[in-house]
């Protein structure tokens, strides 16, 4: 699948229906942290979780873990880029930040307030670890 150099975010959600229409919930963090503005008109893609899926298993690793179709999906996966803003420091030092539904990302070296790009380097059911590839953005 090609996608668009003019792409702002990427995330999962569900369609949920509410009374005469259909809404697509945007996560508070790619508003807060990235380019798009509450109140804005923007293109929206729908890409199904079947062939999401199988792009996904196709680019991991195969000694990832496989988790139960009930349960949430790391919002991440293991060679992936994002922008993070870093909003704590965990117990041994490392920067904490938040994507979609507040899973955690393990930043080494990072300071709260710092804006990072990072490339995913492990990925748990409850948290990854992203390694710095750009300082600031």
């Amino acid at each position: 699948m090609e996608i668009s150099e003019k792409l702002l975010c990427l995330f999962s959600t569900e369609v949920s229906a509410e009374e005469d229409r259909y809404v697509i919930e945007v996560p508070r963090q790619e508003v807060e942290t990235g380019d798009i503005d509450a109140g804005d008109v923007y293109r929206v893609a729908l890409i199904s979780r079947d062939e999401a899926t199988e792009e996904t298993s196709a680019s991991t690793s195969t000694s990832q873990p496989q988790t139960a179709p009930s349960e949430p999906q790391p919002p991440v996966d293991v060679g992936e880029t994002r922008y993070v803003e870093i909003e704590d420091i965990g117990k041994q030092g490392d920067g904490i930040a938040r994507v979609e539904r507040g899973y955690v990302i393990i930043v080494p070296g990072a300071d709260v307030g710092e804006r990072v790009k990072v490339e995913i380097s492990e990925v748990k059911s409850n948290f990854a670890v992203g390694e710095i590839i750009e300082e600031t953005f």
